[in-house]
């Protein structure tokens, strides 16, 4: 019993020549692709043939060799490959496709030249007490703090000698064992104001 993984190997029957005219061919028969192989890479061969370079190198060939026998051998080569269950012309217009397609897509569409670099702006996090700890840091607004856990809040009038000392305009110092306030506070902080917490 012969065990049968496709019905495409049932119905994806290869043509064949068997004979032409009274004469016959190889027993098993002439893949009619293989003919097609062999009828373009002579095409090949005699384009080839009228090109500089690639043309003295294959005008030194027998004829009989550059017209029959290489370009033969090379289609029946090709007739037998298969990659991955596709013949040679179909897995090389696959590979093809692939090298010549995009390599980045974008809601299944390619991707434009001017999207493929992206640079995020300057972002910054801060804890905000979520752990049910205040962790030590500096911030200089401007911008605004939501402060999610108990604490005391200390702040200095605005003024040039703050400046000079360099001292903070707020200073957070937590409150451990407290319980958690039901809502955080938000605390916003003008240009240049400096927040400092402790721990």
């Amino acid at each position: 019993m012969t065990e049968i993984r496709s019905y495409r190997n049932v119905f994806d029957l290869e043509r064949r020549i068997y004979r032409i005219d009274r004469l016959r061919l190889n027993p098993n028969g002439v893949p009619l692709r293989g003919i097609v192989y062999f009828l373009v890479i002579l095409a090949a061969v005699l384009l080839a043939g009228n090109l500089p370079l690639i043309g003295v190198l294959a005008r030194a060939l027998p004829w009989y060799v550059r017209d029959v026998v290489a370009p033969g051998a090379v289609a029946a080569l090709l007739t037998l490959i298969k990659i991955e269950g596709r013949s040679f012309h179909l897995a090389a217009l696959a590979l093809a496709r692939y090298g010549c397609g995009p390599r980045e897509l974008s809601g299944l569409h390619p991707r434009a030249a001017r999207d493929r670099r992206w640079r995020m702006e300057e972002l910054i996090v801060l804890v905000d007490g979520s752990d049910a700890r205040l962790r030590r840091l500096r911030y200089i607004g401007p911008g605004a703090v939501l402060v999610c856990t108990a604490h005391v809040r200390t702040g200095l009038f605005p003024g040039p000698l703050r400046r000079i000392a360099r001292r903070p305009s707020v200073t957070l110092t937590g409150l451990p064992g407290h319980p958690k306030p039901a809502c955080g506070q938000v605390i916003s902080l003008a240009e240049g104001a400096r927040l400092e917490v402790r721990g």
